[in-house]
């Protein structure tokens, strides 16, 4: 251990940065100590990514301050930031497959002569640093041939080979194998005893627990404690992440047990590791886990956007979903994480929105009838409470409640009788979440089987018929809702303990 640790490399004091209309960071404050690995967490939306941005010079800060070994640290651009020392391994790797190794390493610091590169000069100590870290990666492979860890090992020797006093790790696991994983942390831990400092980003409780040393949790915006990794527990952390869990009444659906729609056996692909629930009629069925469980995951094969192994049974007969159309042809429909780039046409008006997903709604005589557009769009604008001008004002003026409202109006118009929710009320005003929260037990109760993915645990509670709770892509248990549900036990769960 470095005689220099328990010092505070980094200390951040009252640190705000604010948007038009949102307040990211709010009175940040705290310490990363040198020569530790110190992880953030939070869900998304925290601040997370903005406290790096600011840390990293992508973006400048609003109010307060930050030190580095004790000196004001204000930098205005990414090139600042490293030269002060601090580097950053996004998710997305920044390597150009087409080069060699040795050509991504010195990328952006080659030297010239009377205009022309001179190669090979400066590659001894990286050189040396690379293998020290992986010695299978030689410096004439082609990067495009490696795999995603041996990339991730490439930008590591490169910012150690700059001479960085900090790193800033971003998801480093989220494209790795269990394998992979563990080759990296033993990299990590190999750079802490070199000296580095690392900040490490993730959602996955389970890594916090095995390397970091310090963990500071981000919510809504602001710093909730720092805590010895040694001295806490998953289901404190989880608390911390969540805050106090309050949750309205619970109102059951008038769920039909004796129809089954949906019966899921075996789900299996990357993420999900033998996913198992059925889904009644009436039901509201609901996924919970942290960011990164596989909520996504599992609405995603459903619906045919992702490749799995298993069965699935729609009204006991047997289904393999390749594609979207498959999915829509047995009854699926989904609201997707993403509305805006993935739910809505936002340049389009709200009537040429939500006839998209069933165009044979609108047409007469094999050509789109303007009246039966104009009555459908008016229909749903009046069944959604849709506050807008009227049916020709464009979606992507709309807020974010009532942009909702059109993707579900898209959704119900294809008359499906399953219908995906995922992270239904993400970005939308408490007024707004009501709503639509009485819209889906209005739906249930109509008949559909909904499955609503979220990763807020008190909507979950306050909707849903049965909870599937999720870790790391495994369902830990299926859960009856009532009275007798207990918020900590299922933080505990969903943490990778044990309740």
């Amino acid at each position: 251990m470095n005689s220099t640790n328990g010092k505070a490399l980094i200390e951040v004091r009252g640190l705000h940065k604010s948007f038009p209309g949102v307040l990211a960071l709010n009175d940040v404050s705290f310490q990363i100590k040198r020569n530790t690995i110190h992880c953030i967490v939070g869900e998304n939306g925290a601040g997370k990514s903005t406290f790096i941005k600011i840390l990293s010079g992508a973006m400048t800060k609003t109010q307060g301050e930050v030190l580095l070994a004790g000196r004001p640290f204000e930098p205005r651009t990414v090139r600042e930031a490293m030269a002060s020392g601090i580097s950053v391994l996004y998710q997305e790797l920044n390597v150009v497959e087409d080069l060699t190794v040795a050509e991504n390493l010195t990328l952006g610091q080659e030297k010239h002569r009377f205009g022309f590169i001179r190669r090979g000069e400066d590659l001894g100590r990286v050189e040396e640093i690379l293998r020290g870290l992986d010695d299978s990666i030689r410096l004439n492979m082609l990067v495009g041939d490696l795999s995603v860890a041996q990339r991730q090992v490439i930008e590591i020797a490169k910012v150690v080979s700059m001479d960085s006093s900090v790193l800033i790790m971003d998801e480093p696991t989220a494209a790795l194998s269990e394998e992979e994983v563990r080759r990296l942390f033993l990299i990590v831990e190999k750079l802490k005893q070199d000296g580095l400092t690392i900040i490490y980003i993730s959602h996955k409780l389970a890594e916090v627990f095995e390397i970091g040393d310090y963990v500071t949790v981000f919510r809504d915006g602001q710093m909730v404690g720092t805590a010895q990794v040694s001295a806490i527990n998953a289901v404190e952390l989880v608390r911390m992440m969540l805050g106090k869990v309050v949750v309205e009444s619970y109102i059951p659906s008038r769920s039909d047990t004796s129809t089954k729609l949906l019966e899921v056996r075996g789900l299996t692909n990357k993420k999900l590791k033998g996913v198992s629930f059925e889904l009644y009629k009436g039901e509201i069925l609901g996924f919970y886990g942290l960011v990164g469980a596989g909520k996504t995951e599992v609405a995603r094969a459903l619906y045919g956007l992702d490749e799995y192994q298993g069965e699935i049974r729609v009204k006991g007969g047997e289904r393999r979903f390749t594609s979207v159309r498959g999915a829509l042809a047995s009854g699926f429909s989904m609201v997707p994480e993403e509305r805006r780039g993935e739910g809505i046409f936002g340049k389009l008006s709200i009537r040429a929105n939500i006839p998209m997903m069933r165009m044979a709604s609108i047409l007469a005589g094999g050509l789109i009838s303007r009246a039966k557009e104009a009555k459908l769009a008016d229909v749903y604008i009046q069944k959604m409470s849709v506050v807008a001008r009227d049916r020709e004002q464009k979606v992507a003026t709309l807020s974010g409640g009532n942009q909702q409202k059109v993707v579900i109006s898209k959704c119900l118009n294809r008359e499906g009788e399953i219908l995906l929710m995922d992270e239904p009320t993400r970005g939308v005003d408490v007024g707004a979440k009501h709503e639509i929260h009485d819209i889906i037990r209005g739906l249930a109760n109509e008949g559909k089987g909904i499955i609503v993915f979220s990763s807020e645990l008190p909507e979950i509670l306050h909707l849903c018929d049965r909870i599937v709770l999720l870790n790391e892509g495994r369902v830990c248990e299926v859960l009856q809702n009532g009275v007798n549900v207990d918020s900590e036990r299922i933080m505990a769960l969903v943490a990778g303990g044990k309740a």
